[in-house]
């Protein structure tokens, strides 16, 4: 990526990522770590639906579909949905370490214009891990795995307590995600960046 800060460039002492053993088999569904998340939850009817699976390795691939509420200039994708479905994709990467971690710097750059009705194809890896920091990058392509590459980011994800969400968030949506019977509901409301 051209222009990547200092900030986004591992320290010496990184390591590599480990993905964690129970996390989900490659090519397996991701689904959404929470029902009204933006990036990928299913209650949002002008959200991106973002369809995340987990890769080889510490990898996610993910595809989602620009539809006429996502456009910023006529005809073409917002600039922020883009962004946005690249922060996701980076995002679902923490599900693969099992660890809970939000967004401290996402760097993007917009390399074509990515028209309404065109699918999205997204790749993202984690690149180091240097204690709390995830360093990780994606890459957004026009209508699958080989097509042009549209958008790319770096960015930094920070590990974090579940409490950084009970102290942060709106009371009645935390109680009602901390009161969900479904335990494994419950734990991955709080898994990615919110």
């Amino acid at each position: 990526m051209s222009g990547t800060s200092a900030a986004l460039t591992p320290p010496a002492d990184a390591v590599a990522p480990v993905r964690h053993p129970d996390a989900p088999a490659p090519g397996e569904p991701l689904g959404a770590h929470y029902e009204h998340c933006f990036g990928c939850g299913g209650g949002q009817p002008h959200g991106l639906h973002l369809d995340a699976r987990a890769g080889d390795g510490v990898r996610v691939t993910a595809e989602f579909t620009v539809r006429p509420v996502h456009q910023g200039a006529p005809g073409l994708a917002h600039g922020g949905v883009l962004a946005t479905a690249l922060d996701e994709t980076l995002g679902s990467l923490n599900w693969l370490l099992r660890t809970i971690a939000v967004t401290g710097r996402l760097e993007t750059d917009f390399l074509r214009p990515v028209p309404v009705d065109t699918v999205l194809y997204l790749e993202a890896e984690v690149t180091a891990v240097a204690g709390r920091k995830i360093y990780c990058t994606a890459t957004g392509r026009i209508g699958g795995p080989e097509g042009p590459v549209a958008v790319r980011a770096d960015a930094l994800f920070v590990e974090v307590k579940v409490d950084h969400f009970i102290d942060n968030g709106r009371p009645e949506e935390i109680r009602a995600a901390m009161n969900d019977p479904d335990q494994i509901r419950r734990a991955r409301a709080f898994e990615v960046n919110p």
